[in-house]
């Protein structure tokens, strides 16, 4: 009798125990909102060196063509990547959920 009480008092303690550990186990999730890179970012970055490379090798001073290329190449990239992220916003936020591990 003595150790059939001691067996069910051990699976009563590592039942509340497993439950409890379980419990702190899903507390530990870790949820990182990321914001990806906008349309107006990556937009100008292309347009900019487009606009570098194109400038520098149509012009005959290949530093001013550069310069001038790709400062108007950003501004159009620009302007073209805020238009879309107008009429897109929902792209915006990135969202990853995953566990900590123990």
């Amino acid at each position: 009798m003595k150790k059939f009480m001691y067996a069910i008092v051990m699976t009563t303690g590592l039942t509340i125990l497993s439950a409890g550990v379980s419990q702190v186990n899903a507390q530990k999730t870790v949820t990182k909102t990321k914001t990806g890179m906008t349309h107006k970012k990556k937009y100008a970055l292309v347009g900019a060196g487009a606009g570098a490379v194109t400038g520098a090798a149509v012009s005959k001073n290949r530093v001013k063509g550069g310069i001038i290329g790709g400062v108007v190449g950003g501004g159009a990239g620009y302007l073209l990547g805020k238009h879309k992220d107008k009429k897109d916003p929902a792209r915006k936020t990135i969202i990853k959920t995953k566990k900590k591990p123990a």
